[in-house]
């Protein structure tokens, strides 16, 4: 997340087989109040029968190339970035994800180095439904080579963000080798992040431009740490301005997207790529994260490695995460909806 320094939140080294899904319908609606009163009534959800699309090997996999010391840091502009990009292309021809644009490179136009989001679609089924687009989305860059500690001098960007970037990656594996959604999923990568948000701001002004009917944009940030101690596994930034966490948590059957108080009292809907979604699009659009300010101690650190994450965790995340992703795509209306 962009910025942290600057809020004064150093000190608590911030920032954030396959599933196999049936349609169920009730006659009444099920209705789940979450800590903030947000309101949910979702008639048909989803239900899980096999929650394992993905394991700790293949998030292992991902995860150590995305934040090797071959990428040094993925500085954007840079030709660490430059090989993430390459890698995640791959990932996306292989898997039946097609490029948004000519091409998956959508280059900014408000940065002075040669920078591009990395942006794919996987095209709904619904000949109707297929015109309403779901954003997922998780920036790829971190800060480079910073100052050297113990001889280390490449802040790796595990948890920021190479685990939001590989959830997004496996999110989109899911739907490209799956073709279960009936909405359309665009899946973005963000580059510049760590300059002022400025992918996400770059990619949300072309599209608005361009009148993309977006439903919602759901990011991912630093989900590479278990939470503790909480009764829910993963929050979301903007908690209140919307029924996403009470819509998920129907979908999910469990209180899966909770509400941090710490992510509300330092404003963090602001200071990830959901922001600027939000901004031009007037939809739900907020950050899922799994750092609650206690958990993680190494935020733009050379600290910030593969050795410190949970693999384990990260793949429980993204498989208890795709039934949630799915239902919101298939519904006949659209429940997640702003307060």
């Amino acid at each position: 997340m962009k910025s942290l320094l600057a809020i004064g939140v150093l000190a608590l080294a911030y920032t954030c087989g396959t599933t196999q899904m049936k349609e169920t319908s009730t006659d009444a609606a099920t209705d789940i109040r979450g800590p903030e009163g947000v309101k949910a009534k979702i008639t048909k959800v989803a239900s899980v029968d096999d929650n394992s699309f993905t394991d700790s090997q293949k998030i292992g996999e991902i995860m150590n190339f995305l934040a090797s010391d071959e990428l040094q840091g993925r500085d954007s502009g840079s030709e660490g970035i430059a090989k993430a990009a390459v890698y995640i292309e791959k990932g996306f021809e292989e898997n039946g994800i097609k490029s948004y644009y000519s091409t998956y490179r959508d280059t900014l136009s408000n940065f002075d180095k040669v920078s591009y989001n990395i942006v794919g679609v996987v095209e709904g089924s619904d000949p109707i439904l297929k015109n309403e687009y779901i954003l997922i989305g998780a920036h790829y860059d971190h800060i480079g080579m910073i100052t050297p500690e113990n001889g280390d001098a490449i802040a790796n960007g595990a948890n920021d963000n190479a685990s939001g970037t590989t959830s997004v990656m496996e999110f989109a594996r899911y739907f490209g080798t799956t073709n279960t959604n009936k909405r359309s999923l665009i899946f973005a990568l963000f580059s510049a992040e760590e300059k002022g948000l400025l992918g996400s701001k770059h990619l949300a002004k072309r599209m608005k431009s361009e009148n993309l009917n977006l439903y919602a944009m759901l990011n991912f940030e630093m989900t590479g740490v278990p939470l503790q101690d909480k009764d829910y596994q993963v929050y979301i930034t903007g908690y209140e301005m919307s029924n996403l966490a009470a819509v998920s948590n129907v979908i999910a059957k469990e209180n899966l997207v909770g509400f941090l108080p710490t992510a509300k009292e330092f404003n963090l809907f602001q200071r990830s790529d959901n922001y600027p979604f939000h901004n031009e699009f007037e939809v739900p659009s907020h950050t899922f994260c799994t750092f609650d300010f206690t958990n993680f101690d190494h935020y733009h650190k050379v600290g910030d490695e593969n050795e410190i994450l949970d693999f384990e965790h990260m793949a429980t995340m993204v498989n208890k995460m795709i039934p949630v992703l799915e239902g919101i795509a298939n519904t006949e209306g659209q429940e997640v909806k702003l307060k």
